[in-house]
């Protein structure tokens, strides 16, 4: 009798973690800034004007990344289709669609690293390069872009 409360209560209890984790929601924009900015705070001792001007840069990033974003997913839904129809002219604007989305994410991020690079003084650079970003990094100018490959 033991053993099967045991296992039901094992059972809920898993249940219950798998629906937890399904129902999770992603973070706002805002909530990307705000741990973004209090990461870097940490990391670097970033003073609250610095921080003020981090949170404009990084705001602006996210807002130009999240039409982005909702962009390559519409123009990666039509390819698929695409695809799956033997559609080839579409297949081709679908493949010009995601380069031109790819180039304006690389460029809005590239805009915020360079803006906030030139917001750091005193030994902020060399520590947020030391961190592997920066000009050259992950995540830097030149780095990994957002799937692990490519520039940043």
């Amino acid at each position: 009798m033991n053993k099967r409360i045991l296992a039901a209560t094992a059972i809920l209890a898993l249940t219950s973690v798998i629906a937890t984790a399904q129902n999770r929601t992603p973070p706002t924009p805002a909530q990307i800034v705000s741990n973004k900015v209090a990461r870097l705070t940490t990391l670097l001792d970033l003073t609250s004007a610095q921080q003020t001007t981090a949170t404009t840069i990084f705001t602006t990033e996210e807002t130009a990344l999240s039409t982005i974003r909702t962009s390559m997913h519409t123009a990666r839904t039509a390819l698929q289709t695409d695809i799956k129809s033997g559609n080839s002219a579409d297949i081709a604007v679908q493949a010009a669609a995601i380069g031109s989305l790819t180039t304006q994410e690389v460029q809005a991020e590239g805009t915020a690293d360079a803006a906030f690079y030139a917001i750091l003084t005193g030994d902020q650079p060399s520590k947020y390069e030391s961190l592997g970003r920066g000009p050259g990094g992950p995540g830097g100018f030149g780095g990994p872009g957002p799937h692990g490959f490519g520039t940043h």
